[in-house]
């Protein structure tokens, strides 16, 4: 047992390390090649921080473990909200940009809602993968459609500040280190899982609603807390926002498009929570358009009271 715990622990480390080191060549490289600091926080960064879902869901679908694909979307959607913005809002209360409530909150919901009726017959097939993959690039191209046309002082604050220095080149290489990192530590993560679950009679679904969710969302932890501690709470809510619409379109899409998923151990009770998660929000975060820290502590006891209920602690 010692070993596949140690596969998981340094399949964690490897994704989190993967992604730094894949955001910070690509952000740079697209800032050389004139793109502006704002897209790439809305498109190189948000996809940075969600790339450890996508090349474990990725990897698990070519191994036939369609359990941990699904499972590491659907739980890392609900950790998203519940404890990564949960934690985020007891550092700091939040503020809530109005975009988020008017746009892309409620899109997360109806998403949410579609993704559900999707995964309701226990399978996602490729036509259902190809509509969510198309869903999440209308996504990127209407969001960075938007950001071009806004100029105010919340978006400003969304901006990433990079500084090319060194050379193209190394740019290049951290790119390549970080997508190996990604790959092989997906492999480790996803390896570990497995051995584990079966070895405790534990279903591929619940190891990927709760440990490989969480291993992999520690990019967008790290990206909202430390955004938080900055007082940029915009950029925290959205990074959580975006990488949740993000997991349910892209990472899915492309999941289902390589081979049908079986999410048979998906239950109406964690599709219920996701969709419950995206909507609790709403209400939130249009009270005073800010997050204050009972309502972070509330989100906190949701996210423990699931993965008690999940492990038969509750």
């Amino acid at each position: 047992m010692l070993v596949p715990i140690l596969f998981m622990m340094a399949g964690v480390a490897l994704l989190y390390y993967g992604a730094e080191t894949l955001v910070r060549g690509a952000a740079t490289l697209a800032v050389r090649g004139n793109m502006s600091p704002l897209l790439v926080g809305l498109t190189v960064v948000a996809f940075g921080t969600s790339a450890p879902e996508l090349v474990v869901s990725v990897q698990a679908t070519l191994a036939g473990n369609g359990g941990i694909a699904v499972g590491n979307v659907v739980g890392s959607n609900i950790c998203n909200i519940a404890l990564i913005l949960g934690a985020a809002t007891l550092v700091r209360p939040l503020q809530v940009d109005a975009q988020l409530v008017r746009l892309d909150i409620p899109l997360l919901i109806g998403v949410s809602v579609v993704l559900a009726i999707f995964l309701a017959n226990e399978t996602l097939s490729t036509v259902e993968g190809a509509a969510l993959l198309a869903g999440v690039i209308a996504y990127v191209l209407f969001s960075i459609r938007v950001a071009r046309h806004r100029v105010d002082g919340a978006l400003v604050e969304l901006e990433v500040e990079v500084k090319p220095e060194g050379s193209a080149g190394r740019d290049i290489v951290f790119v390549v280190i970080g997508l190996g990192l990604l790959v092989l530590g997906s492999h480790a993560l996803v390896s570990g899982a497995v051995t584990i679950a079966t070895s405790l009679g534990v279903s591929e679904a619940i190891i990927g609603l709760t440990i490989v969710a969480l291993g992999t969302s520690l990019p967008e932890l790290a990206t909202s807390i430390m955004a938080a501690f900055k007082g940029e709470g915009e950029l925290a809510l959205g990074n959580v926002v975006g990488s949740s619409l993000f997991n349910a379109l892209g990472i899915l899409g492309v999941a289902a498009l390589l081979r049908p998923l079986d999410s048979s151990g998906i239950g109406l009770a964690d599709l219920g929570m996701m969709l419950a998660m995206a909507v609790l929000v709403l209400p939130l975060a249009r009270t005073g358009y800010e997050l204050s820290r009972p309502e972070g502590a509330f989100l906190l006891a949701l996210y423990v009271g699931y993965v008690g209920f999940l492990t038969g602690v509750v």
